[in-house]
């Protein structure tokens, strides 16, 4: 993840966007500057996810196999070296670099489908300027696979191992990390109202 995205004011933290049960699934308002964030974000998760690593390969050495195209297989068998797509795409077996890298080629290419089509969904459903939001409960499931795989790359560019480690303390207020506690702070709470809305 880049580090040019601006988190919205903080200072309004309290009264922060958060989703309410409607008819059918869920609504929310978004100030421009959330919206914003979150659609910066949710771009850059589209952008990482669109290319595999094996697509150079693939083009240098001529078309990909029809079967396994066919298939919807993956060329990928090892992890990826972005740490990243690798916190996005984990290794299925820790334990057994054989099975996990067979697991990888089954699973990957469908794993990369599904999260585009969970951040297509947002960037269609949230305006650039911001305003009211209304899904349908299909598209809030979108919404929350989309805000995790978001949640998960910011965590990697933090350094969180684990979602309930407080980083507040840690950090420095001039720490270029710190903007980005307060975001991954926030998604949390959007996607926690988001699944309250749905419950």
């Amino acid at each position: 993840m880049s580090g040019d995205t601006n988190p919205p004011d903080q200072e309004g933290y309290e009264m922060a966007a958060s989703f309410r049960a409607v008819p059918g699934g869920a609504a929310c308002v978004f100030e421009p500057a959330q919206a914003g964030v979150i659609r910066s974000l949710v771009s850059q998760i589209v952008e990482l996810v669109s290319t595999e690593p094996g697509d150079l390969d693939e083009a240098q050495a001529g078309e990909p196999d029809d079967l396994e195209a066919e298939l919807g297989l993956s060329g990928n068998a090892e992890p990826p070296d972005d740490p990243v797509l690798a916190r996005l795409f984990p290794d299925g077996y820790t334990d057994d670099p054989e099975a996990s890298a067979e697991f990888r080629r089954y699973t990957e290419q469908s794993l990369r489908s599904a999260k585009l089509a969970s951040a297509r969904a947002v960037l269609a459903s949230l305006p650039p300027g911001g305003g009211e939001v209304r899904l349908t409960e299909p598209e809030c499931e979108q919404w929350l696979r989309a805000l995790n795989d978001i949640r998960l790359a910011v965590s990697v560019r933090l350094g969180i191992t684990d979602e309930n480690d407080d980083l507040t303390d840690d950090l420095a207020l001039d720490d270029p990390r710190s903007a980005y506690v307060w975001v991954y702070q926030w998604l949390a709470y959007l996607q926690d109202s988001l699944i309250e809305a749905l419950t």
